[in-house]
C-alpha cells in the first residue's frame, strides 16, 4: 500500500494532471509511520513486562525484520522499517513522476552505443529517483522517531496506573483526541523543512506543490503568500489528518470491543447494557476519528476559498505597460543540433522567424536556450545571418546561445549557457548566465569518481560554468526576471529577481533531450513561478511547449510539440509585489518553530 501511495502521487502532476490524488496519496505512508498496531504493542509491553522476553522470542521466530535486527540496538530496529516505508513511497512517487528522464535514450547521435546509452538513461533515472526518495526516507525516520517518543511518554503514563482521560489533564492535553494535531503539525513542518533544504541544493524538481499545476490554479495562488511550500504544507496536512482519522477509527473500534468485554465480565445490569452502550459506542468514535476529517475538510475548503479570492482579483493592465513579444520555436532535433547541418537549419529557421515577427510589429523576439549553438563572439556574430537580420530590422532580440566567461579573458573552454539582449544596433545590452546547471547533463557531480562513465551524456565538449545567483537582467523596456531551463523548479531564483525589480518573466529552454512529458511539467513549473511573483511569463522552447502565461496562471497560448512555430503576443509589465516576493518563505520556519514547541510540550 505504501508503494501504491507513492505511485498514485506520481500520477498527479502533468501530463496526467490527476491533482486530487495528491490529497490522499500520502495517507498509506503516514499510517505506516504512525502505526496504531505498534503503539498497542508498546502499551501491552509496558503492562506485561514479565512476558517481554517471551514476546521478543516469538516475534523473532515469526517475523523477518525482528529476526534480522534482533542483534541491533532497539532504536535502529524501530527506525529502519520507517526508512524502508519512506524509501518505497519515494521511489513510487519520484520514479513515476520523473520517468521522462529515460527519454534521453538512445544517445546514438552522440556516438554512445545503444546498450551503453540504455545503461546511462537507467542510471540517471535511478539516481534522481533515489535522490528524491531520500527526502521521504529522512522524513519518515525523523517523524517516526519523534512520534515514537510521544507514544512512549503516553505509554509510560498508562503504565503508572493513569487512564488516558486523566493523562489528558495532567500530562498530555492533546491525548487521545488531539494528539493527531501534534503529529500533523510535526509531519507537515518536517516535510516543508526538507523540501526547503532540497530546493537549495543542486538537484530539485518534484516538489509536492507541483502536483497541483497547471489545472488547480486556485490553490496555486497560495504560492503568493509564502511560495510553493504553502501548497506543500496544505497537501501534507490534509493527508496527515485523513491518516490520523483512520488511526483513531481503528483505535475507537478496539476500545469499543474492550469496553464491551469489560461490561460482559462485570455483568452490568440490563438497563445499562441497553442504554449506555449504544450511546458510548456512537459518541466515542464521533468525538475521535471524525475530528481530524472535519479539520481536513475545513482546511481544504478554507485554503481553496483564500486561493479563489486571490485568483479572482482583476489584473490591472495599463496600456502603457504593454509589450508585444515574438516567440520562435525552432524545432531543431538533438541529433543534428550540434553539427553543421543543425547549425544551418537553426540559423535559417530563426532568421526567417525573426524577420517575420519583426514585420508583425513586435517589440522584441525571444528564442530558446542555445538556439544558436555556438559562442557569441564578435567574429561569429558577423558571420551570422540572424545577427545581420537584427541590424536590418532593429528589433530587440533575446538570444539563447553560449557566452565566454569574463568577456573572453579566460580560456575558451570556460563558457556559459546564456541569454543575451541584443538591441537594434547590434550591441549587447545585457546578459544572463544560467545559474542552475543540470547535474549529469551540463556538469558531472563527483566527476572524479563517475565522470568517466557518463561524460558522454552532455552534448558539449567541455563543462559549462554556472552563472552568479545574484544577476540582474536589464532590458530596453524594463528589468526582467530570467530563467534558463533547469532554473524553473527553483522558486527562490525567480522571487529574488522579482524583488529586485523584475517586471516580467523570460524563460528559454530546450527539452528535446527527454520524453515529451517533461515539456508539460516544465510548463507547469514556470506557470507556478508566474503566479508566485504576479508576473506575465514568456516561454521559448526548442521543441515545446513555448507559451505565454498571465499572473493568474492562465496560458494564453502554447505551441504544439515538435513543430516549428512562431507567435506574437502581448504581455504587461508589472511592479506589484506579493507577500512571497517581499518576505520569501516565512511559513516553513514558522511551522518548524511551532512543531518544536508542540513536540517539546508533548515530551514533558
Amino acid at each position: 500500500m505504501v508503494l501504491l501511495g507513492g505511485i498514485l502521487m506520481g500520477l498527479s502532476p502533468a501530463p496526467l494532471n490527476i491533482w486530487p490524488l495528491a490529497y490522499v496519496a500520502l495517507v498509506p505512508l503516514w499510517v505506516a509511520i504512525a502505526d496504531p498496531e505498534t503503539n498497542k504493542a508498546e502499551k501491552r509491553g509496558v503492562h506485561r513486562k514479565e512476558d517481554r522476553g517471551k514476546r521478543i522470542e516469538e516475534n523473532s521466530i515469526n517475523s523477518f525484520l525482528p529476526a534480522l535486527f534482533s542483534f541491533l540496538p532497539s532504536l535502529f530496529s524501530i527506525l529502519f522499517p520507517q526508512y524502508i516505508f519512506g524509501l518505497c513511497w519515494g521511489i513510487g512517487y519520484h520514479g513515476v513522476a520523473l520517468f521522462w528522464l529515460t527519454g534521453i535514450h538512445p544517445m546514438t547521435w552522440l556516438g554512445v552505443p545503444w546498450l551503453a546509452s540504455l545503461a546511462i538513461a537507467i542510471f540517471c533515472w535511478l539516481f534522481v529517483t533515489l535522490w528524491g526518495a531520500a527526502l521521504v526516507s529522512i522524513w519518515a525516520v525523523v517523524c517516526g522517531w519523534i512520534w515514537q517518543q510521544i507514544s512512549q511518554g503516553i505509554s509510560q503514563g498508562i503504565s503508572q496506573g493513569k487512564n488516558p482521560e486523566n493523562l489528558s489533564q495532567e500530562k498530555h492535553p492533546q491525548f487521545p483526541q488531539l494528539i493527531f494535531l501534534t503529529r500533523g503539525l510535526i509531519g507537515t513542518a518536517v516535510w516543508c523543512g526538507l523540501e526547503y533544504l532540497w530546493s537549495n541544493g543542486p538537484l530539485w524538481w518534484s516538489s509536492l506543490s507541483y502536483t497541483q499545476s497547471p489545472h488547480n490554479p486556485i490553490i496555486l495562488h497560495l504560492g503568493q503568500l509564502s511560495g510553493p511550500n504553502t501548497i506543500t504544507a496544505l497537501i501534507v496536512a490534509v493527508n496527515g489528518l485523513i491518516a490520523e482519522s483512520w488511526i483513531l477509527h481503528q483505535k475507537s473500534g478496539e476500545k469499543r470491543e474492550e469496553r464491551k468485554e469489560d461490561r460482559e465480565e462485570r455483568k452490568e445490569d440490563r438497563e445499562e447494557r441497553i442504554f449506555l452502550y449504544p450511546i458510548s459506542s456512537i459518541l466515542y468514535p464521533l468525538s475521535s476519528f471524525l475530528a481530524p476529517i472535519a479539520i481536513a475538510v475545513g482546511l481544504f475548503i478554507a485554503a481553496h476559498s483564500l486561493g479563489f479570492y486571490l485568483w479572482n482579483r482583476p489584473l490591472i493592465q495599463p496600456a502603457e505597460t504593454a509589450l508585444k513579444v515574438g516567440i520562435i520555436q525552432g524545432n531543431i532535433s538533438n541529433d543534428i543540433k550540434f553539427n553543421s547541418e543543425g547549425w544551418r537549419q537553426a540559423l535559417a529557421g530563426y532568421t526567417r522567424g525573426y524577420r517575420e515577427l519583426a514585420d508583425r510589429g513586435v517589440d522584441a523576439v525571444l528564442i530558446p536556450e542555445t538556439a544558436l549553438p555556438y559562442l557569441w563572439t564578435t567574429q561569429n556574430q558577423m558571420q551570422s545571418s540572424f545577427y545581420q537580420a537584427i541590424l536590418e530590422k532593429g528589433v530587440v532580440a533575446w538570444v539563447g546561445t553560449f557566452g565566454l566567461v569574463n568577456n573572453g579573458q579566460k580560456l575558451v573552454s570556460d563558457y556559459t549557457n546564456s541569454l543575451f539582449t541584443v538591441i537594434g544596433n547590434g550591441q549587447t545590452f545585457s546578459r544572463y548566465d544560467k545559474t542552475h546547471l543540470v547535474p549529469l547533463g551540463e556538469y558531472i557531480p563527483f566527476e572524479k569518481y563517475i565522470g568517466g562513465f557518463i561524460d558522454r551524456l552532455s552534448p558539449l565538449d567541455a563543462h559549462l560554468v554556472a552563472g552568479s545567483p545574484d544577476q540582474i537582467f536589464e532590458t530596453p523596456f524594463a528589468r526582467a526576471v530570467v530563467g534558463i531551463c533547469f532554473d524553473a523548479p527553483f522558486a527562490e531564483h525567480f522571487r529574488r529577481q522579482a524583488a529586485a525589480g523584475g517586471e516580467f518573466i523570460l524563460t528559454a529552454s530546450n527539452d528535446a533531450h527527454y520524453h515529451t512529458d517533461i515539456m508539460w511539467q516544465h510548463h507547469a513549473l514556470e506557470l507556478m513561478r508566474a503566479i508566485e511573483t504576479d508576473r506575465w511569463a514568456v516561454r521559448a522552447t526548442n521543441t515545446g511547449l513555448s507559451a505565454i502565461v498571465d499572473p493568474h496562471g492562465k496560458t494564453h497560448w502554447h505551441s504544439q510539440i515538435n513543430q516549428y512555430d512562431l507567435y506574437a503576443g502581448t504581455i504587461y509589465r508589472r511592479t506589484t509585489k506579493t507577500l512571497y516576493v517581499l518576505w520569501g518563505d516565512r511559513l516553513t520556519p514558522a511551522l518548524l518553530i511551532l512543531a518544536a514547541i508542540a513536540g517539546k510540550l508533548s515530551l514533558k
